[in-house]
C-alpha cells in the first residue's frame, strides 16, 4: 500500500516538471534525454516560449526520484533555479524518451 508520501518505490508513476533558470541554450533537453535513458525513464522534454523547459517522465518512483535529483543538478553549463513538480498517474503511451520541438 502506498505511504503518505506517494506511491511505493516499485509502482509506476509520472511526474510533470517545469525547470526555471538557465535551462535553454545549454544542452538541457539532451541532458534530460540521456539521463532518462540511463535511468530507464520514458517520456519527453521540450523548450517553452517563456524560457522554461517542460518535462513529462514515467517510471518507478525510485527511478523518477533519481531522475528528478539529476534534473535539479542540470547540465554543466546550465543552472536550475527552480523545479516545479506535479506527480501524476502515468499515461503509459510511450516506450522511449524523446525531445519534442
Amino acid at each position: 500500500m502506498p505511504d503518505q508520501n506517494g506511491p511505493s518505490a516499485t509502482s509506476v508513476s509520472a511526474v510533470h516538471a517545469t525547470a526555471y533558470g538557465q535551462v535553454q541554450g545549454v544542452g538541457f533537453r539532451y541532458f534530460a534525454k540521456v539521463n532518462a535513458q540511463r535511468l530507464g525513464v520514458v517520456g519527453w522534454v521540450r523548450n517553452r516560449d517563456d524560457g522554461t523547459v517542460e518535462l513529462w517522465a514515467e517510471g518507478t518512483r525510485e527511478r523518477l526520484d533519481a531522475y528528478v535529483r539529476t534534473i535539479r543538478r542540470g547540465p554543466t553549463h546550465g543552472r536550475v533555479a527552480r523545479l516545479d513538480l506535479d506527480w501524476r498517474a502515468p499515461l503509459a503511451d510511450t516506450k522511449s524518451f524523446r525531445i519534442r520541438y
